[in-house]
């Protein structure tokens, strides 16, 4: 008898697992063959979503739909809110698969995409942001669209489209031509070229002046994003100017995001920006290229003014990077999460920030009385809770740490020695964070993209250089190689994104300038050729495949990669990251001034003319092509040190002495002194820096004219101390 009833179990339970699997595929739609997070985030939804391609829009166009286009990335707080509150709704999603075709984006691995639809709903309603959520005819072409739609509202326009596409087709029609046809004025027009001032930058200091927060840093007032380019614009001025005013913005704004929420004290690395005005409460997502900016701001601020602040802030960026985003091959990975699970019971339910955030009573059980409470005083947090503002209620009696007191007041209110504060301050936190790692960690987003990437090379390899930390080095090194190795093709062609053991999808212009930008950094920490020979060549496809001869500047999409795309874009504004344009423009300016190549050079004059008109009306929205136009109009100093190789015992204390310097119109070469050296062929121009007297020897030149050529340290920090100009 017992054995019948096991039997009829097993049966029982055979049936119940094939009614769980066909469910289980009945649940699951074409986004699962994707390689995409953010698209498989949304691959077991109930709506019936197509990835972007000729498949969706044949179908749209055979049976007469409009499409619904959502766009999103994998680490976004307010798409995971929809996925859960709409697309795993199954009102909503029958509603969408009876009369529309919808189609899902990942906005980091197709920019271009993006780009293009962000720019009509910024036309259509003055704003954009993510997720992305755009109605299109048939034809591609964008005609009704917006961000977040609450779960009713959504209802609510799903419906008003439907009834317009069958009642008010006409309508639809013109509006949607109307769009693409600013649409194509915004992608295709030749910019107005301007003369651009001698006053341009003071123009635009005293713009970000008439901004500046002056309580807390940064620049207006919520929310706040880090925008590092801007920060290291105006060290730049400061550089030119000398005006104590422009570094004490800088340092103030650097102090209070460091101090700040938005900084993770314990784990390391910094979240994408700050809800508020005083860098408190974040929204909880870590970005690959946040971290790469701030860190080389960190670093350029720690040259300038040598406090330790700013060197330990970069290490902590560093260090959280190489402990959780880099891959066993060196990629780097694109994100983390800002949601994540608060019950382990139940780790589908998840919350914002929910790894990041302790009651006092978690704290107090952690680390005990006098600890727990230096503690507590210190990151400010409290019984109730320390967040104010919470319309979601996620962060009832939670804390977040942020720095409430500073060292020294905490000292004095415990009436310790400074020492024994420092001392149990970071004895505390080590214990939190071994206990915080037991927790489920965000999503991570492993993807790894080539212009990310880039940023990130370029800080580590600088970082390496002037924290004397090879092993940052190291990790710049690994990272260019796999991209070299995995994402490169054999014609100078990159790949955006490689995920899943598979590099997949033509490169972008970001691609090439960010990994090229990398590339020149990592060539200056490493004096390995070949990564000069490399950036190059990704130089001279970018012009060839991305160039626009007409008008200048460079587009988006490489000429015949997209050809469903509605059309090819050019951007130049600086936002979260600079833009694509914004680093070609710097890239060719330093390869001119190391290869003497006039092409480099006209095509980076061709694209600053193409976008003088906007750097004179709104110079403040473009920050890092300022810092191209800066370094355009500045002399450079060109450094090369001459010796036998790289082992001379010599060139060691040489290049740590300029990397003490922050010399932002710098090149820096190393020749050695032999016949045929893979440098003469890239600079032929150090042919005749020789080493004197069997030394290793610095020659120091403005502008390819070379001052007296030195061989002590002493006489080199001379030359050094000197500013450009």
């Amino acid at each position: 008898m017992l054995h019948s009833m096991r039997y009829l179990f097993l049966l029982f339970s055979i049936y119940l697992f094939g009614v769980n699997m066909a469910h289980a595929e009945e649940m699951t739609n074409r986004l699962i063959h994707e390689k995409s997070p953010y698209l498989l985030q949304h691959a077991h939804n109930p709506v019936d979503w197509y990835p972007w391609g000729n498949e969706a829009f044949l179908k749209a166009k055979k049976e007469d739909k409009p499409i619904f286009l959502s766009i999103g990335y994998s680490a976004c707080h307010w798409c995971h809110v929809m996925e859960e509150e709409s697309y795993s709704n199954p009102e909503i999603a029958k509603m969408l698969n009876q009369y529309f075709v919808a189609i899902k984006v990942d906005r980091e691995e197709r920019p271009d995409i993006d780009s293009v639809y962000m720019s009509a709903v910024q036309v259509m309603t003055g704003s954009g942001g993510w997720p992305l959520n755009i109605f299109l005819a048939t034809d591609k072409k964008p005609f009704y669209g917006g961000t977040y739609f609450p779960p009713e509202q959504l209802k609510n326009v799903l419906m008003a489209i439907v009834d317009a596409w069958e009642n008010k087709r006409g309508d639809i029609a013109k509006s949607a031509n109307e769009l693409a046809d600013a649409l194509d004025g915004i992608a295709i027009a030749s910019r107005k070229n301007e003369d651009i001032p001698d006053s341009i930058f003071t123009n635009t200091f005293e713009r970000l002046f008439s901004q500046y927060d002056a309580d807390h840093g940064g620049f207006g007032m919520a929310p706040k994003f880090p925008s590092p380019h801007t920060l290291s614009f105006l060290l730049r001025y400061y550089y030119k100017t000398d005006n104590k005013k422009v570094l004490e913005m800088v340092e103030n704004t650097l102090n209070h995001i460091v101090d700040g929420g938005i900084h993770d004290h314990l784990g390391g690395g910094f979240h994408r920006y700050s809800t508020d005005r005083e860098w408190f409460l974040p929204h909880f997502e870590k970005m690959l290229y946040d971290q790469a900016m701030l860190s080389k701001v960190y670093l350029e601020a720690y040259q300038i003014t040598k406090k330790e602040k700013y060197a330990s802030a970069a290490r902590d960026i560093f260090d959280y990077v190489l402990r959780d985003m880099v891959s066993p091959k060196g990629g780097f990975y694109s994100a983390e999460d800002a949601d994540s699970a608060y019950d382990i019971i139940n780790p589908a339910k998840k919350r914002e920030g929910a790894y990041y955030v302790w009651t006092w009573q978690e704290i107090m059980n952690v680390l005990g009385g006098e600890a727990g409470e230096v503690f507590s005083y210190y990151y400010g947090v409290k019984d109730g809770g320390n967040v104010g503002s919470d319309p979601r209620n996620e962060f009832t009696k939670k804390n977040i740490l942020a720095v409430a007191y500073t060292e020294e007041k905490t000292a004095k209110h415990f009436k310790k020695p400074l020492q024994v504060i420092q001392v149990s301050l970071a004895v505390s936190k080590q214990k939190l964070f071994s206990v915080r790692v037991n927790r489920i960690r965000p999503h991570k987003d492993d993807k790894i993209l080539a212009d990310w990437n880039g940023l990130m090379i370029s800080s580590f390899a600088l970082g390496g250089r002037i924290l004397h930390e090879q092993r940052y080095i190291d990790a710049a090194q690994k990272a260019a190689d796999f991209i070299l190795t995995q994402m490169e093709m054999k014609d100078a062609k990159l790949l955006h994104r490689f995920r899943d053991n598979a590099a997949e999808i033509p490169g972008f212009l970001d691609d090439y300038a960010f990994f090229a930008y990398g590339l020149l950094d990592l060539y200056e920490a490493t004096f390995e050729t070949r990564y000069l020979r490399e950036a190059v060549s990704l130089v001279d496809t970018m012009l060839q495949s991305f160039g626009d001869k007409t008008s200048g500047g460079f587009f988006l999409t490489a000429a015949g990669e997209e050809t469903i795309l509605l059309n090819r874009t050019k951007e130049y504004y600086d936002g979260a990251m600079p833009s694509g344009n914004s680093i070609a423009a710097l890239v060719l300016l330093r390869l001119n001034r190391i290869t003497l190549k006039k092409d480099f050079e006209i095509a980076a004059g061709q694209l600053m003319n193409s976008v003088s008109g906007d750097l004179v009306r709104t110079p403040t929205a473009y920050t890092q092509m300022l810092i191209a136009l800066d370094y355009y109009l500045a002399p450079t100093k060109e450094i090369v040190v001459a010796a036998k190789d790289l082992r001379d015992s010599t060139v060691g204390p040489i290049v740590s002495l300029i990397y003490s310097y922050f010399l932002p119109h710098k090149i820096l070469l190393f020749r050695p002194v032999r016949e045929n050296d893979p440098i003469l062929l890239l600079a032929p121009w150090t042919e005749n820096q020789d080493m004197v007297a069997g030394k290793t020897t610095i020659y120091v030149c403005e502008n390819h004219v070379c001052k007296l050529p030195v061989t002590e340290l002493e006489k080199l920090n001379k030359l050094l101390e000197v500013k450009d100009g």
